[in-house]
């Protein structure tokens, strides 16, 4: 970091509340979707399914180790509550 950089010497002492929120926002879909999927006794397979997505991948997300997409998101709301009220 150079002597004069005041935004990274910014972010370094402050964090970027905005990349926080996004990551506590992550955090909190993927346990909303682990409640919902065991609520539902829907398997990660079916869910890949709904959404044309490699179980892989959702495993990542329901770990943690990769994020939502708005998109995803809404899907994901969309196809638990279509099994709801099924």
């Amino acid at each position: 970091m150079e002597k004069n950089d005041f935004a990274a010497i910014w972010l370094a002492e402050n964090g970027n509340p905005a990349i926080e929120e996004l990551a506590q926002l992550n955090l909190d879909v993927a346990e909303k979707a682990r409640k919902a999927i065991a609520d539902d006794n829907l398997s990660v397979e079916e869910l890949a399914v709904s959404l044309d997505i490699n179980p892989d991948e959702i495993n990542r997300w329901l770990t943690g180790r990769h994020t939502f997409s708005v998109k995803i998101i809404n899907e994901i709301l969309d196809t638990v509550a279509s099994r709801v009220t099924a």
